[in-house]
C-alpha cells in the first residue's frame, strides 16, 4: 500500500524535507520536529513513494529509513543520487540496524549523515541545519 503525500509541502517559508518511514510515529515525530524548527516537510511511508515524491518535488533534503517496504531507504538513496536530477538532495539515513556494515552501506549508496534510532530529534535537526544551505 502506497502512502501518497500531497506533493506540496506544509505551509511556511523555511527549506522543505521529505521525511521518509514506513513507521508511522517516527514519521509524525521528526515531521513535527523538523517543523517547530522551521522546515516545510512533505512524507512518505514507503520507498516508491519517497522516490515519486522527491523526483517531482524537489525537496532541499531528505531524511530516509532504511528498512521500508516496497524500495528499501538504500536503494532509494542510491537512486536519487544517480539520477542528475536529484543527485545533489543531500539524504540523512535513519535506522535501527547500527553495526558497522549496516552504516558503511547507507554511506556508500550516497548517504551524507546515519543516525541509530531511536533518533535523537534535536542531533537530527542539528544535521539537517548542517546539510542545509544558509539562505538570506
Amino acid at each position: 500500500m502506497m502512502d501518497i503525500a500531497p506533493v506540496l509541502p506544509t505551509t511556511g517559508t523555511g527549506p522543505v524535507v521529505l521525511v521518509a518511514d514506513d513507521d508511522e510515529g517516527v514519521r509524525d515525530l521528526v515531521t513535527f520536529k523538523l517543523e517547530m524548527a522551521g522546515y516545510r516537510t512533505l512524507t512518505a511511508a514507503d520507498g516508491c513513494t519517497a522516490l515519486t515524491v522527491a523526483a517531482e518535488a524537489r525537496p532541499d533534503l531528505v531524511v530516509l529509513d532504511i528498512a521500508m517496504p516496497g524500495m528499501d531507504g538504500l536503494s532509494v538513496c542510491f537512486r536519487l543520487h544517480d539520477d542528475p536530477a536529484t543527485a545533489e538532495i543531500p539524504v540523512i539515513m535513519l535506522s535501527g540496524m547500527a553495526s558497522e556494515t549496516d552504516i558503511e552501506l547507507a554511506y556508500v549508496s550516497g548517504a551524507e549523515e546515519y543516525l541509530p534510532k531511536p533518533v535523537n530529534t534535536g542531533e537530527l535537526v542539528r544535521r539537517v541545519s548542517w546539510l542545509l544551505p544558509r539562505r538570506p
